[in-house]
């Protein structure tokens, strides 16, 4: 770009019309230009502004980014769900995009940074790294705070989107495996602005109840930007809060996805359908553990009585104890009196456990009948409802004969006459069709009932 100097040579300057003339003639060189350094002297006093060097191996060019230009580009990263959650520092490589200027009080040239951004790394990734360091020096990833899932939850609570695909796969998981189970859900935005502050106030409600046995919170896979709800400081913290009362899953995304939610819980699960995995065991496997151990225990009692008779027939063959041979086949018989009774009381077991499975089988079924009969009532009146909703429509007012009038082209209603002017276009709407009228005179002294007074004299 060519430009014309407003220099003039043989003419004596003062110091300030020297400094301003180089500063117009700097400007007008570089309206705008991109400069790649590393941030070094960095500060920022009360009035906002950001003051650094920018430099590298041969040179250093003093630099500020006033508080105005650093709100625009916090809005607009945070317009393209790009919020600038990382932090300007010492060291750090950036590019910045600005203007050449002089600072006429000390005569030094400056860059006026109006753009800036990282070098090398996006502003989410570095946001990430930056978090995840600080949270880490702080202990919130440490294992000495992690809690074991517990074997058979009665109540589990979730934190997700109630229309993602996240929570359709944790329900039908939990229903094919242990269909049992109370399961509680708080409703949240899982990306965009306030998903944050959501998901952390439902994990806050979670921690606060008592019946709560473990907490999955998540959602299904997505880009960075869309996951970047999980690497939020305000939901770490309340991951770890809930930490301290219960479990917490984290399950964001896919096997992939690492978020900052998944170095502080409890357990990172891979997807959510894995969540639900985790967090209960299949009806059956219970059944067969029950069984195994039951018959773990009655191998073990025979293992037990067949040593005790082996040793005491050992005894009887010594010499020193045939004395007390009828003694002996007295305990004989006492071990076979003790083997029967813990047969019999294996088997007693075995009834109760057979017997418990049926009463839970009746109380399924009358749950199911006492669930259909509340779902009736409940349809029976939304039926009645709805139909007294529509009885009040002001659609079915209109079709025995009244109008709605409106006026500001058909936006506001209007409901006394003294809210419209001679002069003033009005629509009036019909059951079928409307007119567009323009009022001649307003007389808001009128009443409706004295005018059905006079037409009936």
């Amino acid at each position: 770009m060519k430009t014309e100097s407003l220099i003039v040579k043989d003419r004596v300057y003062t110091v300030s019309e020297l400094t301003r003339l180089v500063r117009l003639d700097l400007e007008a060189a570089f309206p705008f230009v991109w400069v790649e350094g590393e941030i070094s002297n960095l500060r920022q006093p009360t009035s906002g502004h950001f003051y650094f060097t920018l430099k590298d191996e041969g040179a250093q060019l003093r630099s500020v980014m006033f508080r105005s230009d650093a709100s625009r580009i916090q809005s607009e990263l945070k317009k393209n769900n790009l919020s600038p959650r990382f932090e300007l520092k010492d060291g750090m490589k950036v590019i910045c995009g600005g203007r050449i200027t002089v600072y006429e009080k000390s005569g030094e040239y400056q860059l006026v940074v109006e753009k800036l951004e990282p070098r090398g790394k996006g502003a989410l990734q570095l946001a990430f790294e930056q978090l995840k360091a600080k949270l880490q020096a702080e202990g919130l990833f440490d294992p000495r705070y992690k809690k074991k899932l517990p074997l058979l939850p009665k109540k589990i609570g979730i934190v997700t989107s109630p229309t993602g695909a996240a929570i359709r796969d944790i329900l039908r998981i939990i229903e094919r495996r242990f269909n049992r189970l109370h399961i509680i859900i708080y409703p949240s935005l899982v990306q965009g602005e306030g998903a944050a502050q959501n998901i952390a106030r439902g994990l806050d409600y979670f921690s606060r109840r008592d019946d709560i046995d473990v907490v999955i919170v998540g959602r299904g896979g997505g880009s960075i930007e869309d996951l970047w709800a999980f690497n939020e400081e305000v939901v770490a913290r309340a991951i770890f809060n809930c930490m301290r009362t219960k479990p917490v899953i984290s399950a964001v995304g896919h096997e992939i996805d690492f978020t900052i939610a998944d170095f502080v819980a409890d357990i990172r699960a891979s997807t959510p359908s894995a969540a639900a995995e985790m967090v209960v065991s299949r009806e059956e496997e219970f059944r067969e553990k029950i069984d195994h151990l039951l018959s773990r225990l009655c191998q073990l009692e025979k293992y037990f009585l067949e040593r005790l008779r082996s040793r005491i027939n050992l005894l009887a063959e010594e010499r020193i104890v045939k004395n007390f041979k009828f003694r002996l086949l007295s305990l004989n018989q006492r071990v076979d009196e003790l083997d029967t009774r813990a047969w019999k009381a294996v088997q007693a077991r075995k009834q109760s456990l057979s017997e418990f499975r049926n009463r839970n089988q009746q109380l399924k079924q009358t749950l199911c009948h006492q669930l259909r009969l509340r779902l009736n009532d409940l349809q029976a009146n939304w039926q009645r409802l709805s139909s007294s909703l529509n009885n009040l429509s002001p659609l079915n007012v209109i079709k025995k004969g009244y109008t709605i009038c409106w006026k500001a082209g058909g936006l506001l209603p209007v409901q006394k006459a003294s809210e419209v002017e001679p002069g003033e276009e009005v629509i009036v709407s019909f059951y079928r069709g409307e007119l567009n009228c323009r009022v001649n005179r307003v007389d808001p002294r009128v009443k409706i009932e004295s005018k059905f007074i006079k037409e009936n004299q």
